[in-house]
């Protein structure tokens, strides 16, 4: 891996490495028994580190910059898939209303760009981005899609705060962008690819349906989330599923961290949780078992990492 200065995002020295997006692996179903990650907290000086990561190109984000990065242990095995985001970023962030001005002139943008793309997802305005990992052959991980939602999406009442999605995607660029909705997905998600307390949402508007959603797929749930149980959304996690091979069956192809920007604003030191897993997963290689979110005072900025990975084999062919 390249060698990075220790200034991330701000230090304008650093070289920034073109990458292309990776190739999706073969999709066979893998097993885990996976051991948790408790939350802490810590304050990470040099996050990431130097000398063992490398970046995307910067993208645009509010008044600051984002970048993908990823970072390997001596030994070549995965530690992280991240984003760093400015704090700046969190400020002159598009309102709904400018990203639909934007869109009605006929100047949208493009999510491969390094201001992303103004669409309606999720039943609202919103600026996204699909953003390449630098390669690791270790995890199926290949992009991050990142999506601003200045008033949020439904459901009403639960996620219809300012917020970003953050979806680690596990296909391919080019697939993730012909998936569109919001329509019903016609497919089961057998329960062993479920990750564990996790389950599908009916979606009101396709008649009690689950719901694809474009540009990302399917969205399960944890129902003991505290914004299921009459807490606060402040970060939580997602699980995405679609069905990759139009065999019928449904299949894992991205974890998100949803992350609020009140939280961002307020984060510090390093906020870590577990990430439940399922019994089979899409292919072989290494998961994480935890994500993160970081504060990274010495370049004023935000990193959500995941992490903790684990290698799983292949044990169910499709």
């Amino acid at each position: 891996m390249g060698e990075t200065p220790q200034s991330h995002l701000a230090d304008g020295r650093r070289t920034a490495r073109r990458r292309t997006f990776l190739r999706a692996v073969p999709w066979v179903g893998t097993a885990l028994t996976a051991t948790g990650t408790a939350a802490g907290s810590a304050t990470d000086r040099d996050f990431p580190p130097p000398k063992r990561t490398e970046w995307s190109e910067p993208i645009s984000l509010g008044n600051g910059e984002l970048r993908t990065f990823t970072t390997v242990a001596p030994s070549g095995d995965p530690t992280y898939h991240g984003v760093v985001l400015d704090r700046d970023a969190l400020t002159g962030l598009p309102s709904a209303a400018e990203l639909r001005a934007r869109a009605e002139r006929g100047e949208p943008g493009d999510k491969y760009g390094p201001t992303g793309t103004a669409l309606e997802i999720h039943h609202a305005w919103s600026q996204e981005f699909f953003v390449p990992f630098p390669e690791t052959a270790a995890t199926p991980f290949t992009f991050l899609g990142l999506t601003w939602n200045p008033e949020g999406h439904p459901p009403p009442g639960t996620y219809d705060v300012p917020h970003l999605d953050v979806h680690f995607h596990m296909l391919e660029a080019e697939t993730v962008d012909t998936i569109d909705g919001p329509r019903a997905a016609a497919y089961t998600i057998p329960e062993a690819r479920l990750p564990a307390g996790y389950t599908r949402v009916p979606e009101p508007g396709l008649d009690g349906d689950f719901a694809v959603v474009t540009d990302m797929g399917e969205h399960l749930i944890d129902p003991g989330a505290p914004e299921h149980t009459d807490g606060e959304f402040t970060n939580t996690l997602i699980w995405g599923a679609y069905d990759t091979t139009g065999n019928g069956r449904g299949e894992l192809t991205f974890i998100e961290p949803m992350v609020t920007k009140r939280y961002l604003e307020t984060v510090t030191g390093t906020d870590r949780y577990e990430i439940p897993q399922p019994t089979l997963y899409p292919t072989a290689g290494s998961y994480p078992t935890a994500y993160a979110v970081r504060d990274v005072p010495s370049d004023d900025a935000i990193a959500i990492t995941i992490e903790a990975f684990t290698p799983v084999g292949r044990t169910e062919q499709h």
